[in-house]
Formats: C-alpha cells, sequence, structure tokens
C-alpha cells in the first residue's frame, strides 16, 4: 500500500502504479525524448510552469518535493523534458525547443521560469540566451553555466559528443557556444535570475560559473540574485532544495 504522496513521489511512481492521487501527471514523448508535466490544475488561458533540467532517469529526485509542493498549491505546474547527458549545444537547444512548442500547444504559458539544477543549469541558460524573449526568469541551484568550467573539466567526452565535435574544434569554438557570453538577450529583454550557489561546491565552483554570470549580468544592466550558501559543497542541503528566496521567486515570476 502507498504512503500518501508528494509531486516527485507520484512522478515516480505512476508509471508503476496508475496512481494520481492529489496531482495529475501527463507524460508523453516530444520527437525521442520523454517528457513529463505534473500539472497544477489551473483554470487560466495560458497555465503558469516551471521548466525543469536536468530531466534524466533519477531527476527530478525526492529531494525537490518541498518546493515542488509549493508551486502547485499556487496552481504552478513543473516540467521537464529528458534529452540525456546534453550540454547546450544547438542540436540540443533545438529539441529543447520542440519541448517548448508542445507546451505552449497544450495551453502553458509562452513564458515559463526556467529552473536549472548542476548540469540543468548548462541546459537552461543555453536555451534561455538563444530565447530570451520566451523566459519569464531564470532560476539555478548551483547551476553549471561555464562551458570553460565542468564540462571541460569533468565532462569531456560527453560534451563533446553533445556538439559533435572533436576537441580541438570544439575549443576553436568554444567562446561562440559558451553561454556565459551571450547574457545581453536577457538583460535586454529584462529577464529576472535568481541563483543558490555554495561556496565550497568543487565540482561546480562558484567562481567559475555563477560569480562569472552575477559580475558580467549585472554590468548589461540586468537583475540578479545570488544567494551564496557558506561552507555548503554540490550536494542535497535544505539550503539548496528549501531555500525560501529561490521559491519566492519561482512564484513570483511564473
Amino acid at each position: 500500500m502507498l504512503k500518501k504522496c508528494t509531486p516527485l513521489c507520484l512522478l515516480l511512481a505512476v508509471s508503476l502504479f496508475g496512481h494520481r492521487l492529489t496531482y495529475s501527471t501527463e507524460e508523453f514523448s516530444v520527437g525521442q525524448s520523454k517528457c513529463f508535466v505534473l500539472d497544477g490544475n489551473s483554470t487560466a488561458k495560458e497555465k503558469r510552469w516551471v521548466w525543469y533540467a536536468p530531466t534524466l532517469p533519477r531527476h527530478p529526485d525526492p529531494s525537490h518535493s518541498w518546493y515542488i509542493d509549493k508551486l502547485i498549491e499556487q496552481g504552478i505546474s513543473f516540467a521537464g523534458c529528458d534529452q540525456g547527458e546534453v550540454r547546450g549545444s544547438p542540436a540540443s537547444v533545438s529539441r529543447f525547443s520542440d519541448f517548448y512548442q508542445e507546451m505552449v500547444t497544450k495551453g502553458y504559458s509562452k513564458k515559463p521560469v526556467l529552473l536549472g539544477q548542476s548540469r540543468g543549469g548548462l541546459m537552461m541558460l543555453s536555451w534561455a540566451v538563444r530565447n530570451p524573449t520566451k523566459v519569464a526568469a531564470y532560476a539555478g541551484i548551483y547551476p553549471v553555466q561555464n562551458l570553460r568550467s565542468w564540462p571541460m573539466k569533468w565532462s569531456l567526452v560527453a560534451t563533446l559528443r553533445d556538439f559533435e565535435m572533436d576537441e580541438k574544434t570544439f575549443i576553436q569554438r568554444i567562446n561562440e557556444h559558451n553561454p556565459i557570453n551571450h547574457l545581453a538577450g536577457m538583460a535586454k529583454a529584462k529577464v529576472p535570475i535568481f541563483i543558490v550557489h555554495g561556496d565550497s561546491d568543487k565540482t561546480v565552483p562558484l567562481k567559475e560559473n555563477s560569480e562569472v554570470v552575477r559580475d558580467r549580468y549585472k554590468k548589461l544592466g540586468g537583475k540578479i540574485d545570488l544567494e551564496i550558501t557558506t561552507g555548503a559543497g554540490h550536494q542535497v542541503r535544505d539550503a539548496f532544495f528549501k531555500s525560501k528566496n529561490l521559491i519566492e521567486f519561482l512564484i513570483k515570476h511564473s
């Protein structure tokens, strides 16, 4: 017998048990990608939604339940699409655009809030800089945002595979594809940014990622808040997944 289930529990269990419980879950495909929506049961003409990445077999996981519950309570849907281990290449951005269009067709807002956790930050920011007028806001939980950081240092094989380049070519063209170099459109579109990141993160260093985005976005005139968690690394902690400022930002801008 299942105990009371959070939205994330439901997402993980619905295929096996057919349970819907409190929230309706829709699973669908866009091309070869498996996608999901936890619907906030809104009656609005264009339903508010938060677009999460990375959507992978184990992401999102139950550690996200607290803030997803808060979103659903406010009638805000939560959705994502599994593109695999992508790193923001033009091809993967195009597939994310297909998912976005499908969501709009289903009646969801043309301007979602984007939320990227870890490598999901690179996925979401890469889409946002190419589609700034379609983004209500961008938020990150210790997000990868700089191709020269974690992708180059710790995930080069997957990065080269996504960009379909050899290492030499990728290095020559990295500035062209690095989202931190293309924030001007988001600033012009007045897209607000909120990021929570630990100052002891050795996997996705604060100084190579979120601090770079903060400093560059401010110089461009953009609005950005960076919440730095002292002593925190790249880990599941309440400071990240139960951040009051994060959930307030997501709700405000959805």
